[in-house]
């Protein structure tokens, strides 16, 4: 369920709040190999299935961890959504890491905390944690802390 939040006040009213997750979507091997093209990353481990459950310690192809990364902005609309804003932008990621690998075909969801509002001219700072998981693993597969300004 999308949480709706209205405007900047209405986040600075959620500091500190897990607000929830998203569906699982099925990381495929096409997405791992368009990846690949578009960034220029053909390490076997990514692109070559047939080596990579031979030779890899993970039993088969794993997902670039950026392309983990990158699924932040399609899963985060089912998650949370800001009203009331003229728009908003992704100012970057204070921290990433990625501690567990995604195997292709597996299912991974996001999860999203709301760790602090700081005023800019104009709008407001939003600091948030992300943490992606494979379903049924022990460890996230990417934790990262994000911010977003939003301008009203």
């Amino acid at each position: 369920m999308t949480t709706i939040i209205q405007g900047i006040s209405g986040l600075k009213e959620l500091v500190g709040t897990h607000l929830g997750y998203s569906d699982y979507v099925e990381v495929t091997q096409e997405q791992v190999n368009t990846f690949a093209d578009a960034t220029g990353d053909h390490q076997w481990i990514h692109v070559d299935p047939e080596r990579a459950t031979k030779e890899s310690p993970f039993g088969g192809p794993i997902a670039h961890g950026y392309l983990t990364l990158s699924l932040g902005p399609t899963l985060s609309p089912q998650i949370m959504r800001v009203e009331g804003i003229k728009m908003g932008v992704n100012y970057g990621c204070e921290k990433v890491r990625f501690p567990s690998p995604v195997p292709v075909g597996a299912k991974l969801r996001l999860g999203a905390a709301l760790d602090g509002v700081e005023d800019i001219p104009g709008g407001a700072q939003v600091s948030m944690t992300f943490t992606f998981e494979v379903e049924g693993a022990a460890k996230p597969s990417c934790v990262a802390s994000i911010i977003f300004r939003y301008y009203e």
